[in-house]
């Protein structure tokens, strides 16, 4: 037993060396300093408390330790005295209390509890540990053991704390070696893109982005590990907005926002939800304490500490003079640029006057192109897709709505179910009228038997009666399931949230139109009409697809105008080239232009205000 006791002793003490050098997290550490303190003391339960800086008097347990074979009387006791014991080691390091005696002599249970030396002195954590059936030398051998111990803690303090201190200065050092990356640059694109993908392959990012202030506005200007991007789509623009956020706060912002901070992350918080996005840190680029650009990271796998903010302003701090003078310098491309162009055109035109000569040129031939009839002129105007067929679907009879499944927009096929109206009471009269019809008959037939012809034909009439409302009822019943009478496009009438509802004959319930016989309707102002009096071809294009056009022709023109807000319109009617396609619906609209031949382009320019002229000045 004795030989089993010291080995645990010896891998109580290794472990304790080791926990002075240990770089794990604190809760780790407790958690192994509590187990093996009460493992070489020889307790049977450890107990670790802190006291709260906001109230001296309330202890907050932050570790446990507890082996097997206790007693639960001393246990309790042990519990109960626990912040007693932790108040009263606090002012003297150490207390020895007696629990309670045992059935052993010259044994007792022992509560003992050591003030543990910290880092910072102001701070205060008590070890307290339950030991049974142990004489009164050895609880203070145990005490003894644990005030040599007591020291661990501040050596782990410690020893973080310098590890924290190295890796701060690893940290400064991986700054200079960016900007060292950055300076090595001589124009502000590779400048931005090497301190963009500096910043993300030290800091795990998944994308880091440069916005720089131009014209009053953010805009995107380098991607990390990014060459070429499309500066229009949405998600460049929703950063671009998620940069003016920062910009116009002048201040860090980091999505999820930590507790307690002021600033507004709403653009921020779409940018995370729209693009996926979990963690996001922005920080504002100043050059002369005045904001000129933004740095936004965005990571998913953790979120951005307090001490990587701290690191990541440094190096923008580092970086923004220099990317501020690159961007300076290469506004000069323009002026290069010019440069050469006259150089290259002088060797046309002559050194002198170099500009003046081209710009004459360039006069001379736009005035021989706007006097060419080379412009093909057409006439514009709005257009609305019609079909030749529109029925309304009524309801016919009254009655409640039963099942309804389509809605505006579904295509429908010929004899497809539509809407149904609840049988329910026209079954009930048509049971009704079956006995009925079979009572009348049984009575023509016993008049018969008895031979009162009379009574037989009175009989017989109310059989037809109720045969003819029979025939009602059923007709009825079978128009209870209204379907489409052609195939067709359902453009007005939603039932789904009226099941239920009662309906009256004749109530309007749909609007079916034909999609095979669909025209164009195009309203042409009264300005144009003369142009296209003797024209056929044209083309339309659709407000829900513009960059498809279609081929018309066209087949009439109203004689009559229509008065319009804008002025006079005819409506002119035109007929597809080309089959229609499946997704043309009725009622779509959009802009049609139709030929009307070669014009020079001053004529098109110009013809409007020398009518309006002409108007004006006629007297």
């Amino acid at each position: 037993m004795s030989t089993n006791l010291a080995a645990a002793h010896e891998r109580a003490l290794a472990e304790l060396a080791r926990l002075r050098r240990f770089s794990g997290t604190p809760t780790e550490f407790w958690a192994s300093f509590i187990e093996a303190a009460s493992t070489l003391a020889g307790a049977c339960r450890g107990v670790l408390v802190l006291r709260a800086a906001a109230n001296p008097a309330q202890w907050r347990k932050i570790g446990e330790w507890a082996g097997t074979g206790h007693a639960d009387r001393s246990v309790l006791t042990f519990t109960n005295s626990l912040s007693e014991l932790a108040a009263e080691a606090a002012e003297r390091g150490a207390v020895e209390r007696l629990l309670d005696v045992t059935a052993m002599p010259d044994t007792r249970n022992y509560a003992l509890a050591v003030r543990l030396q910290l880092h910072r002195p102001e701070d205060v954590c008590i070890g307290a540990f339950l030991l049974l059936s142990a004489t009164e030398a050895q609880a203070r051998e145990v005490m003894l053991r644990l005030q040599l111990v007591s020291d661990t803690p501040a050596s782990y303090q410690q020893n973080h704390v310098s590890q924290q201190a190295r890796a701060d200065v690893e940290k400064f050092a991986n700054t200079l070696d960016l900007m060292a990356a950055v300076n090595e640059e001589k124009r502000f694109l590779a400048a931005s893109l090497a301190l963009c993908n500096g910043l993300a392959t030290r800091h795990g990012c998944d994308r880091v982005s440069l916005g720089w202030m131009e014209s009053g506005y953010i805009r995107l200007r380098t991607i990390s590990r990014t060459e070429k991007f499309d500066r229009k789509m949405a998600a460049a623009q929703a950063l671009e907005a998620a940069m003016e956020e920062t910009l116009d706060q002048d201040e860090e912002i980091v999505w999820p926002v930590p507790e307690g901070f002021a600033a507004v992350a709403r653009d921020h918080e779409k940018f995370s939800r729209d693009q996926s996005v979990s963690h996001l840190c922005s920080l504002p680029l100043r050059v002369d304490d005045t904001p000129v650009a933004v740095l936004t990271c965005e990571r998913q796998n953790r979120p951005f500490t307090e001490l990587e903010v701290q690191q990541l302003r440094l190096s923008c701090d580092q970086a923004s003079r220099r990317l501020a003078d690159l961007k300076k310098q290469d506004r000069w491309f323009g002026a290069r640029w010019a440069a050469t162009t006259k150089e290259q055109l002088g060797r046309l035109v002559g050194p002198e006057h170099t500009w003046a000569k081209v710009f004459t040129l360039l006069v001379a031939v736009l005035l021989v192109i706007v006097c060419l009839p080379i412009w093909n002129y057409r006439v514009e105007g709005n257009f609305i897709l019609r079909s030749e067929d529109i029925t309304h679907v009524t309801a016919p009879f009254d009655g409640f709505i039963a099942q309804s499944t389509i809605r505006p927009g579904d295509v429908v096929k010929q004899n497809e179910e539509l809407f149904s109206l609840n049988t329910v009471d026209l079954e009930l009269e048509e049971a009704g009228a079956l006995a009925d019809l079979n009572r009348y008959l049984r009575e023509a037939e016993k008049a018969r038997a008895a031979g009162a012809l009379a009574e037989m034909r009175i009989a017989e009439a109310l059989a037809e009666q109720v045969r003819a409302r029979l025939d009602v009822i059923r007709h009825r019943l079978k128009l209870a399931v209204s379907r489409a009478p052609y195939d067709g496009i359902l453009i007005e009438g939603d039932l789904r949230q009226r099941l239920g509802a009662p309906v009256k004959q004749g109530e309007a319930l749909f609007r079916l139109a034909r999609t095979d016989t669909l025209y164009v309707e195009a309203e042409i102002n009264e300005r144009d009409v003369h142009e296209i009096l003797n024209k056929k071809a044209g083309e339309i294009a659709f407000v829900s697809q513009p960059r498809l056009k279609f081929p018309v022709r066209i087949v009439r023109i109203e004689p009559a105008a229509a008065a319009k807000s804008q002025g006079n319109f005819y409506i002119a009617r035109l007929e597809f080239v080309n089959k229609p396609e499946p997704w043309w619906r009725p009622g779509m609209s959009g802009l049609c232009k139709l030929e009307v031949g070669k014009r020079t382009p001053f004529w098109v320019a110009t013809h409007r205000t020398v009518d309006f002229l002409r108007m004006f000045f006629w007297w």
